[in-house]
């Protein structure tokens, strides 16, 4: 049996994701409560890494972890053990285990806690800092805040997950990276002193980095903040792009429809802004149908929308 490796967050709390919580052992995710030691921790690493002013206007709905009593939950963990130990032996007793955040939706985020991370989650993109899966440290929960997308209930999601770093090498933006440049190095990193985004390449993806924590928030004020700006201010009715979604795809073909999708996971992973997301959306699917759909949308439920004052 491999020993138990102590594992803390970026801001120096420490964790313990195999500790006993009731569920049933067919319980893919459990839900854990306020004042458990657990959500109280996630709670403030995640509101901590907003700033003040974006965390008075963000609650966190429900956090969500992986089920300990699950039979392949104990034994990813096992396996994760086994190459903490192995990285440890490797890089003279430090396996560099860190935590970080994905944003998803909570289909898919729900997927790769049950099945691991995909070739879909890879990130590619002509901007990125290599061809892997890419996280935020604990500690910037902001950038990967940014990342979400609210869903028809108003809640927006992220994955927070043990990561295995080993020695990491700085990767520039651009780059088509896709493994360690020697044998010396583990993971990437967009910059060694001071990361903002570690790299964990598909090889080595559903052994370096383990899924265990889905955290289900509302935050009215979040928005796509650019160059470290305020969040912007909301003047007009809001239609989720996951609602517009399934609005769009009632009234169009099927071929303009993968179009929007491919677009939208792209932006779900970073690789494009908003702003060119709503750009590609009103080119393939016209503003006189997006218009239509959001103020029909607006009309039946208008207590979901909300107008905010930066």
């Amino acid at each position: 049996m491999a020993a138990q490796v102590e594992i803390e967050l970026d801001n120096g709390e420490i964790l313990d994701p195999l500790s006993s919580s009731s569920s049933s052992a067919t319980d893919s995710t459990i839900l854990l409560r306020e004042g458990n030691q657990e959500h109280d921790v996630i709670t403030t690493c995640f509101l901590s890494g907003l700033g003040a002013t974006l965390a008075n206007a963000t609650t966190i709905v429900t956090i969500r972890k992986k089920s300990p009593n699950a039979i392949t939950t104990r034994a990813k963990s096992l396996a994760f053990r086994i190459f903490t130990e192995a990285m440890a032996r490797k890089n003279n007793g430090d396996p560099n285990v860190k935590y970080g955040w994905y944003a998803g939706s909570r289909e898919d985020l729900e997927r790769i806690v049950t099945y691991g991370f995909s070739s879909r989650e890879i990130d590619d993109d002509s901007s990125s800092n290599g061809i892997g899966i890419h996280l935020v440290p604990s500690k910037f929960s902001l950038f990967a805040a940014e990342a979400t997308e609210e869903d028809e209930e108003g809640l927006r999601h992220l994955l927070l997950c043990r990561l295995i770093l080993g020695k990491p090498e700085e990767i520039g933006s651009g780059s088509k990276q896709a493994y360690p440049s020697s044998v010396e190095f583990d993971s990437g990193v967009d910059d060694v002193q001071n990361p903002r985004k570690y790299v964990v390449w598909s090889s080595t993806m559903n052994s370096y980095i383990l899924p265990t924590y889905i955290v289900a928030f509302k935050s009215p004020r979040l928005t796509v903040i650019r160059n470290g700006g305020s969040p912007a201010r909301l003047s007009s009715p809001r239609v989720s792009f996951a609602a517009l979604m399934l609005s769009l795809s009632k009234s169009m073909d099927t071929f303009r429809m993968n179009l929007i999708i491919r677009t939208y996971d792209d932006f779900r992973k970073r690789k494009i802004q908003r702003d060119q997301l709503v750009r590609k959306m009103r080119e393939v699917a016209g503003d006189n149908l997006l218009a239509q759909i959001i103020r029909n949308h607006r009309d039946k439920n208008k207590r979901k929308f909300y107008t905010c004052d930066a």
